[in-house]
């Protein structure tokens, strides 16, 4: 039997998806992939089916660089409802408390302090997280509770932007894996009334703009009537982000056209005038063409990390 002959392109970018509320990231990503026919594709750090917002969706060559976006600070708007706590610690989960809500001002601020700044938090059991190779959440469905050790957060900024006896709404800038349902879950607990999540919309991840992302209705209008047409794929097309700007924070290190190829050989190559260590971000020549991008670990030598393949025909 012959192998199935390929259908896809080899395209490669970044576009940064409006998730809908109510399916899943990885449905997203699927219908995402056959409109843009690409051959291979990876999101960023999965959005609750309950979540909306920004999702950057990368494709081709650009997989190779979603660590460093999934491991990105990221922007949250949040609702929360106030005096009922559930299993989930948002509006899909079972109620298991129900309590008066009795709050000022001061005393919603004092505890919202609480969360500012560095932390430690035990992810929620209903969480993707990992555990023996299974997401937490399918432990939880079956009424497994898993031990979860307490985790290093940041949440660099923290507004307050609404609130009243029923329910609070919270923009939260944090750092990676921050959960904002148990964040929610603990202010609830802290307050005493309890709380769990009714909205959440991710409004950025990394330094990607708000306004650049694109809705799957977007998409579909697009492809409606040609989807395969070489004008329809145009169009696509050009809502690409080119791929390094995955990892745009990265210092970049232009390396002449005999480096390069040495680096693309996997050798490492002594540099001039760089950052003393770290990863850096790798381009060439004069055009400064993306190519990769390579680690310092140690002053003047170069090592590659993770190279784009060559440009195909």
């Amino acid at each position: 039997m012959g192998l199935p002959s390929r259908r896809g392109r080899d395209i490669d970018g970044i576009v940064l998806m409006d998730k809908p509320l109510g399916i899943s990231s990885n449905d997203l990503l699927q219908k995402v992939k056959r409109l843009f026919r690409a051959n291979k594709a990876g999101h960023t750090g999965a959005l609750d089916p309950l979540a909306t917002g920004m999702l950057p969706v990368c494709l081709g060559e650009a997989t190779k660089f979603s660590q460093h976006l999934l491991e990105a600070d990221k922007r949250y708007r949040v609702t929360a409802r106030l005096g009922e706590r559930t299993d989930t610690s948002d509006a899909e989960g079972q109620t298991v408390s129900v309590r008066p809500v009795s709050l000022d001002k001061a005393r919603l601020e004092a505890a919202l302090n609480h969360f500012r700044g560095e932390s430690s938090q035990v992810p929620s059991m209903f969480s993707a997280l990992k555990h023996q190779g299974r997401p937490l959440y399918e432990y939880a469905r079956k009424g497994i509770t898993v031990e979860r050790e307490a985790r290093p957060i940041h949440v660099y900024e923290l507004q307050l932007h609404h609130w009243d006896v029923t329910q609070v709404e919270l923009e939260i800038h944090c750092s990676k894996g921050t959960y904002i349902r148990t964040i929610i879950d603990d202010l609830g607990e802290r307050l005493g009334c309890g709380a769990h999540v009714t909205a959440l919309r991710r409004l950025a991840v990394a330094r990607y703009p708000t306004e650049r992302m694109v809705t799957l209705a977007a998409l579909k209008a697009i492809a409606a009537d040609a989807p395969e047409a070489p004008e329809t794929l145009t169009q696509l097309d050009a809502l690409l982000l080119p791929m390094d700007s995955a990892v745009a924070d990265m210092p970049a290190v232009n390396l002449p056209s005999d480096l390069a190829a040495r680096v693309r050989l996997g050798q490492t190559v002594a540099v001039t005038a760089q950052p003393q260590t770290g990863l850096v971000r790798l381009t060439e020549g004069d055009a400064g063409r993306f190519f990769g991008i390579g680690e310092i670990a140690a002053p003047g030598r170069l090592t590659p990390r993770r190279l784009i393949a060559e440009p195909r025909a």
